[in-house]
């Protein structure tokens, strides 16, 4: 190797190992901010679940409010909100991975006549 190609390599000794520390927060946020999306997802796609569970219990005439709770996971449950005039209407809180991150809800509703199914 030239004299000239050995100094600049020997000048770029432990480059790669700072480029990873500098690069390792940036892609712990981003796992972190994907999971936070992915709880968001769940906490909606179980709202739905609920509230269709609840519409279809105030068609054959049983309690909406109690079958909306019982198809929530049981972490939903403590904060959901059924209502169930005219639809059911389930409103959950989106757990949070950090505690610091505000409080976000989300829900879903859902309305079945006799003979929907």
């Amino acid at each position: 190797m030239p004299p000239r190609a050995e100094i600049a390599v020997h000048g770029e000794e432990g480059t790669a190992s700072v480029e990873l520390v500098a690069a390792v927060p940036f892609l712990l946020l981003a796992v972190l901010v994907a999971a936070q999306i992915a709880l968001a997802g769940q906490a909606l796609w179980s709202a739905s679940v609920a509230a269709r569970a609840g519409a279809r219990a105030a068609a054959v005439g049983r309690g909406a409010t109690a079958a909306a709770r019982s198809a929530l996971p049981p972490v939903l449950r403590r904060e959901a909100k059924v209502d169930d005039g005219g639809g059911v209407s389930v409103r959950v809180e989106v757990p949070r991975l950090i505690p610091s991150l505000p409080t976000v809800r989300v829900s879903a509703a859902s309305a079945l006549e006799p003979g929907d199914g």
